[in-house]
């Protein structure tokens, strides 16, 4: 079974193409990469129906659905008015996130510099004489927890809560994909307007707000829209509440205007060893354990590894009992599996390599230094 941030990634990677393909003109492959990411998507959550994020990968099942239903039958000519009213209700979450903060293992500081500049501000908007930062930058390795960041204040706040990404927000879409920017951020300035949070999440915001060597004139007016729209929620006298989240995870990639923007720039780790510790403990709470079983050793054992790294780790345990179980012939007998040992641990793990190498978190660790705004 495929591993959550692969699955994610390998998403990710088949949109990017689509959106590629798209400005190229090339529909047919588009196409055919926009519905590669839908299947990945969906692998998702059937494999997982329980991941946090589901809901979120599901509205952007609809949101590439809906492209596809374009370049199947858009007419160059044809009305563009009804497709720039139709974004905006294919982006928004219909059903908020659930994402609580215990569910978020580690990563006080990030959680701590999101609750000063998102939280406080919207619960105490009087303590704030000269406004909040309005846009925050989540940025790391992947599979460490950033849309799960993004989806946990949306929660705590009760925040309306937009999900895009390059796909969702790049693809051409007639020629009016500006059009759509501004009228994402005008729908989310009339939410806050009535008292209720916005939220726009951009996923993977390199892809958008990158520097390009070969963009078209499309893309620019797309990119200016959003720097034009980002400044339009910056504190000019109206304390509303609409926040930009982006987050990447190759933050040096980003294009300087875009940074500038993001006053609050946060570092997403990996985990420390006391949150691998809990991991382990979270990931195995269901699970039916031999005594051997050691967590603390396995955590010193998984330095280096992301949060989806060690959950892949507790998934492979678990797979290699259930496999014994049918192997044997017993399974549909109704007979249970052995106890996952400390063995069936330590081969997970000396059969992977964690995702994130020395040298990446180097990079991370640079950048953080050069732009840091925690």
């Amino acid at each position: 079974m495929a591993a959550i941030h692969e699955l994610e990634r390998t998403a990710a990677q088949y949109a990017t193409k689509a959106v590629n393909l798209d400005r190229k003109g090339d529909k047919e492959t588009a196409i055919e990469m926009y519905r590669k990411a839908i299947e990945t998507l969906i692998k998702i959550a059937k494999l997982y129906p329980d991941y946090s994020l589901n809901k979120i990968y599901m509205e952007r099942v609809a949101a590439y659905r809906q492209r596809i239903k374009m370049l199947q039958g858009s007419e160059p000519n044809g009305p563009k008015t009804q497709v720039v009213e139709e974004i905006p209700q294919e982006i928004i979450l219909k059903e908020k996130p659930n994402v609580k903060w215990s569910e978020i293992i580690g990563l006080e500081d990030a959680k701590r510099a999101i609750k000063e500049c998102i939280i406080y501000p919207v619960q105490r908007p009087d303590l704030f004489p000269l406004g909040w930062p309005r846009g925050i930058l989540l940025f790391g390795p992947p599979g460490c927890g950033k849309t799960l960041l993004a989806a946990a204040v949306a929660t705590q706040i009760k925040a309306a809560f937009f999900s895009i990404d390059a796909a969702s927000i790049m693809s051409r879409w007639l020629g009016e994909s500006e059009r759509n920017v501004a009228k994402l951020f005008n729908l989310a300035r009339g939410i806050a307007s009535e008292g209720k949070p916005a939220i726009i999440f951009i996923d993977e915001i390199d892809s958008l707000a990158g520097v390009h060597s070969n963009e078209v004139g499309g893309e620019v007016r797309v990119r200016n829209q959003f720097l034009k729209e980002m400044d339009s929620i910056v504190d000019k006298g109206k304390k509303l509440h609409v926040y930009v989240i982006g987050a990447t995870n190759k933050p040096w990639e980003l294009d300087w205007a875009f940074i500038r923007r993001f006053q609050r720039r946060i570092l997403v780790p990996l985990p420390n060893y006391k949150s691998r510790l809990q991991m382990f403990k979270l990931f195995t709470k269901h699970f039916e354990l031999a005594k051997d079983v050691n967590f603390r050793k396995l955590a010193k054992m998984t330095e280096g590894f992301s949060g989806s790294d060690i959950r892949d780790v507790c998934q492979a345990a678990q797979l290699t009992v259930i496999r014994e179980l049918f192997e044997s012939g017993q399974a549909l007998k109704g007979s249970k599996p052995r106890l996952i040992t400390m063995q069936d641990f330590v081969n997970a793990i000396e059969d992977r390599r964690p995702s994130v190498t020395p040298d990446l978190m180097k990079l991370y660790k640079k950048w953080y230094e050069k732009f840091k705004a925690l």
